[in-house]
C-alpha cells in the first residue's frame, strides 16, 4: 500500500473550513502528526495544489476531536493551523471559526448524541484550555444546516449556532494585560497587549498612516505595513511572555479605527502574514474587550456602553460581527464572559490520503 487512508469530516466553519478529524484516527506523536497535516493540507504550495487546503491561511486549519476526559467538558477540541507556503504546523493557537464546526462535527461522528431540538455540548479548547458552550440545533433530534441566520464573509444562511466562552482572560498568558501595562510603545506605536481567548498587539490604523478602512487586497500590498507590522507583533510576543514568536502565529495583531457603518469601531485583523477577509471569532472577543477597557489604544474610539451585559460590533473588511460582553467596571474592567453567533456546514465525508512514507497508519512512538 502506498497510502494510508484517514476517515475525515470536510467541513466550513464560521468563515473558514478545514478537514475535521477524530483524534483517535491520526498518530500520537506530534511531529509525525505535523508531517500528516501538511501532507493532507498540501502545505507548501501557494496553491495547495497536492492536498485539500485552499491557498488561504483560513482554509488550512485542522480540527481533531476527541471525547474530553475533562470533569466539565464533553469534547476535547484540538486545533492546528497549517501553513500555506511553508511546511510548518502551529499547534499553539486555537480557532474561534472552526470551533463553530465543532459541535455538528462531534454529532456526525457520533462522539455526542442528540438532545432535543437543541444540543449543549461543552467544548475544551485543548491549545488554550478555553472552556466553550456550544448550542446546535437538533430540531426532533436531528441534526440540521439549513436555517436563516447570516455571517458576514459567508453567502446565504444557515442554522444558527451559539457559542459562549468562559474563563477566556489570560488564556495563552495567564494575565488580561501580559506586559502589565495599558499601552506599550513598540517601534514608536502605542499597543495595547491583551489576552483574551487570543493573546493580541493591538493598535491604531492612524499610527501607521492607515485609515482602517483599507481592503484586505490594499494591505496585503502594503509590504511596508507588514514589514513594521511583523517587528512589532514579534517584540509584543516577546514582553507579553510568549518567546520567540517569529515562527508562531500568535500573537495575532489587529487595528482599530473609528466606525463608519453605524458599528462601534472599524477593525482589521491579521493571521499574522495576511489580512484576515473577515473577522476570526477568537481575536473578536480580544477586540471587544480592548474597546470596552478604559485606557487602551482603543479608548475613545467609541463611547462606552452604561450597562453589561453589551453588544460590541466590529465592523471588518466584509462586514461586521457582534460580540455579547458581560463585564464589570467595579474597580477596573472585569470581563466575565463572551458570546457570538456562527454558523458551519458540512461539505464532505470519507478519506484523506496521505503517503505512507509519511505516515504508515500505525499510532504508537509517542
Amino acid at each position: 500500500m502506498t497510502q494510508t487512508a484517514i476517515p475525515y469530516l470536510f467541513m466550513r466553519g464560521g468563515t473558514s473550513r478545514g478537514p475535521y478529524f477524530r483524534r483517535e484516527d491520526l498518530p500520537e506523536d506530534q511531529e509525525i502528526l505535523a508531517r500528516v497535516l501538511i501532507a493532507a493540507v498540501g502545505s507548501g504550495h501557494p496553491l495547495n495544489i497536492d492536498g485539500i487546503g485552499g491557498g488561504a491561511a483560513v482554509t488550512t486549519k485542522v480540527a481533531m476531536l476527541s471525547r474530553s476526559e475533562d470533569d466539565w467538558a464533553d469534547i476535547d477540541y484540538f486545533f492546528a493551523q497549517v501553513s500555506v507556503e511553508e511546511q510548518l504546523v502551529d499547534f499553539k493557537p486555537t480557532c474561534g471559526n472552526i470551533l463553530s464546526g465543532v459541535g455538528p462535527a462531534a454529532i456526525e461522528m457520533g462522539l455526542i448524541e442528540p438532545a432535543g431540538d437543541v444540543t449543549e455540548i461543552r467544548i475544551r479548547a485543548v491549545n488554550t484550555g478555553a472552556r466553550i458552550l456550544a448550542r446546535v440545533q437538533t430540531p426532533g433530534g436531528r441534526l440540521i444546516y439549513g436555517g436563516d441566520t447570516e455571517i458576514a464573509g459567508v453567502p446565504g444562511t444557515a442554522a444558527p449556532i451559539e457559542l459562549n466562552f468562559m474563563e477566556v482572560v489570560g488564556s495563552s498568558t495567564g494575565a488580561f494585560l501580559p506586559t502589565g501595562k495599558l499601552r506599550d510603545v513598540i517601534d514608536g506605536i502605542e499597543v495595547t497587549c491583551m489576552d483574551v481567548t487570543m493573546p493580541m498587539a493591538i493598535a491604531r490604523a492612524a499610527d501607521f498612516g492607515l485609515t482602517g478602512y483599507e481592503s484586505v487586497a490594499e494591505l496585503d500590498e502594503n509590504r511596508a505595513f507588514f514589514d513594521r507590522m511583523e517587528r512589532i507583533r514579534i517584540q509584543a510576543g516577546q514582553m507579553m511572555g510568549m518567546g520567540d514568536v517569529t515562527k508562531s502565529v500568535t500573537p495575532k495583531f489587529g487595528l482599530v479605527a473609528p466606525a463608519r457603518e453605524g458599528g462601534t469601531v472599524t477593525v482589521r485583523y491579521f493571521m499574522p502574514w495576511k489580512t484576515h477577509p473577515s473577522m476570526a471569532v477568537t481575536g473578536a472577543q480580544c477586540m471587544a474587550a480592548c474597546v470596552l477597557t478604559p485606557g487602551s489604544v482603543a479608548d475613545g474610539l467609541a463611547p462606552l456602553p452604561e450597562a453589561s451585559p453589551a453588544t460590541v460590533e466590529l465592523e471588518h473588511a466584509s462586514g461586521s460581527i457582534d460580540v455579547l460582553v458581560d463585564f464589570s467596571m467595579e474597580g477596573g474592567f472585569t470581563l466575565n464572559s463572551a458570546g457570538l453567533m456562527r454558523t458551519a456546514r458540512k461539505l464532505a465525508d470519507g478519506h484523506i490520503y496521505v503517503p505512507a512514507s509519511v505516515w504508515s497508519g500505525e499510532r504508537s512512538g509517542r
